[in-house]
């Protein structure tokens, strides 16, 4: 399987539990690998028989800046479906960090993988 990634795509939303988190947007940074086989686009050189990244990045931007959830583990869960389901991506792995999260860390955040890899 290939990976098609997308790096440190930097998103502003309403995240957290605490009463003044729920009146701010905070930055909350996406790191997705998809897995997606790229055979046919390298071939063809059409972007048609390729996944989107920009299409992706669009859609994800989109979702989160109209979300307010509580939890990171809630939003990086609705994203990785939202992917899942609307891009021909078998696979992912999705990091989300919310940064400043805990005073003196750098990153804070998820790391989940869903779906199948097709690997092996």
């Amino acid at each position: 399987m290939d990976i098609i990634f997308i790096r440190e795509l930097r998103i502003e939303t309403v995240i957290g539990v605490y009463d003044w988190e729920r009146r701010i947007r905070q930055p909350v940074i996406f790191d997705l690998e998809m897995g997606f086989d790229i055979r046919k686009a390298a071939s063809s050189d059409a972007i048609d028989d390729t996944l989107n990244y920009k299409a992706v990045a669009k859609r994800i931007s989109a979702f989160v800046e109209a979300s307010q959830y509580q939890l990171v583990e809630s939003l990086a869960e609705q994203v990785a479906q939202l992917v899942l389901t609307e891009f021909p991506v078998p696979w992912l792995r999705l990091r989300v960090n919310k940064i400043g999260a805990v005073r003196g860390a750098k990153d804070v955040g998820v790391l989940i993988e869903r779906g199948t890899s097709g690997a092996g």
